[in-house]
């Protein structure tokens, strides 16, 4: 079926239309209403096919942190791709790009780390930890000590295994996951989660209490490790109650269970610190990176193990002949140069020290601007990663109904506003903007959602979708 107006038949929407299967996208409305084809980046800006711009709210998926243009990172792939355009790291086989990149890893990692081991998204990379959580039990003669636990509404991916360690009900419906020996926890959402006249402390204990019931339940011989994100980005981002990570990690030590800290969106500044493990006093056994590693020009992510990991992982390899697992592009030299030149800018810009000033500048005038508007019922964040979370009803924190799709409709005004947004389960508009924007660019990208929430105001009020005060 042809696609209607405003596609041209041989424009690149209906093209797209006609053969793209996109992810994270309502197919059959694909159909009608098409994409947005971005054509070129500039600074934390794009521009769409007909010329228009958008400032980008979450650079890209959360990942773009040098913005759309850095031309360093393009030199970078381009002289390698001239050196050596491709090799692999199967049966001992090297290059110096992985090498050094492996070895800046390790001396940025925020706990002594042993081995990098290198994959092309966080998905993959959080799929190599689990493999590798059973390989190790094995390893040490553990064969039942497998279960893992990660957090309803945490984010770690989509392949089958990751998949299956997400908390996200959309990630599951109908694809058949979690598989078996997936478990999860509750989700350390103050806003949401606190009982009537629970402190942060008491809420925080009450999680840890919940993990050690659900480990005891279970059978501690059983339990293998736990997954968390030191900020849930895609859950909406959720921080956790003050003093949550090291209660959970007293229960975790308790029991022997590993801790795999997911930094695919965390890492490299994200939050403020170098780590979102170093803002939470985390202390992870495994950690996992990705997005921002290479500012996302070219796919790459990275697995860290300690010493203990590694160990079992060296003698299992042994007994067996091979740690059989990798992927043809793990550690590609040109991903892995682009990794390296983004380390390294990083460094050269101070970057802790601009995300210390802008940072804390997004998140007061996040507050100041919305946090007392009649549908925003929580502001959050911290650095250069924020949230603002619409509800029907501000006294009782009670979320939209789901079906009046108030978030989507959000982020489609921003679009007609100039801003690239994304918005997440519960009504949630996530802010993850390069890292290189400056105090005018994010007024700049707040006057523009400002006038999006404006529309969205008028529209819920005509249509009595809520009652605004």
């Amino acid at each position: 079926m042809a696609p209607p107006p405003p596609f041209g038949a041989n424009s690149a929407a209906a093209r797209d239309i006609a053969n793209v299967l996109h992810p994270y996208t309502d197919l059959e409305a694909h159909k009608t209403v098409g994409p947005i084809v971005i054509s070129r980046g500039k600074g934390v800006r794009v521009w769409d096919e007909s010329g228009k711009e958008y400032i980008e709210s979450v650079a890209g998926l959360w990942c773009a942190a040098l913005g759309f243009d850095n031309e360093r990172l393009v030199q970078a792939a381009v002289t390698q791709m001239r050196k050596l355009p491709f090799y692999h790291a199967f049966t001992a086989k090297s290059h110096e790009p992985m090498i050094d990149l492996a070895e800046m890893l390790i001396q940025r990692a925020p706990v002594p780390m042993s081995k990098v081991f290198f994959a092309n998204s966080g998905s993959e990379a959080n799929d190599s930890a689990i493999k590798m959580v059973w390989y190790l039990n094995n390893a040490l003669g553990r064969p039942t000590k497998k279960k893992i636990i990660g957090r309803v509404k945490g984010y770690h991916g989509i392949t089958i295994g990751s998949a299956s360690l997400t908390g996200l009900a959309s990630n599951h419906r109908s694809f058949d996951v979690p598989l078996p020996g997936f478990l999860h926890t509750i989700t350390p959402h103050f806003y949401h989660g606190a009982l009537p006249g629970e402190t942060e402390d008491e809420f925080a204990t009450r999680c840890a209490d919940e993990l050690e019931k659900l480990i005891l339940d279970e059978g501690p011989e059983t339990v293998a490790a736990m997954w968390a994100e030191p900020i849930m980005g895609a859950g909406g981002v959720i921080l956790p109650p003050r003093g949550y990570f090291p209660k959970i990690q007293a229960v975790l030590k308790k029991y022997d269970v590993l801790l795999v800290v997911d930094e695919v969106i965390c890492g490299f500044w994200r939050t403020g610190t170098y780590w979102g493990s170093q803002s939470q006093t985390i202390v992870p056994d495994i950690l996992v990176c990705a997005k921002a590693l290479s500012s996302a020009y070219l796919p790459i992510s990275a697995v860290m193990v300690n010493q203990f990991v590694f160990d079992a992982l060296a003698k299992e390899s042994h007994t067996v002949g091979t740690f059989g697992h990798g992927f043809t592009y793990s550690g590609h030299p040109v991903p892995a140069a682009v990794a390296i030149e983004t380390l390294k800018i990083y460094d050269e810009l101070d970057m802790g020290t601009h995300v210390g000033q802008v940072g804390p500048h997004m998140q007061s005038e996040l507050r100041r601007r919305f946090g007392d508007h009649p549908l925003v019922g929580e502001v959050r964040g911290a650095g250069l990663i924020a949230a603002m979370e619409l509800v029907a009803d501000r006294a009782t924190h009670t979320n939209f109904d789901p079906k009046a799709k108030v978030g989507g409709r959000l982020a489609k005004l921003c679009e007609e506003n100039g801003v690239i947004a994304r918005t997440v389960l519960n009504d949630v508009l996530c802010f993850s903007p390069p890292l290189i924007i400056t105090k005018d660019e994010v007024d700049e990208l707040l006057n523009r959602v400002g006038k999006a929430l404006d529309e969205l105001t008028v529209q819920l009020r005509r249509e009595q979708i809520a009652v605004v005060k």
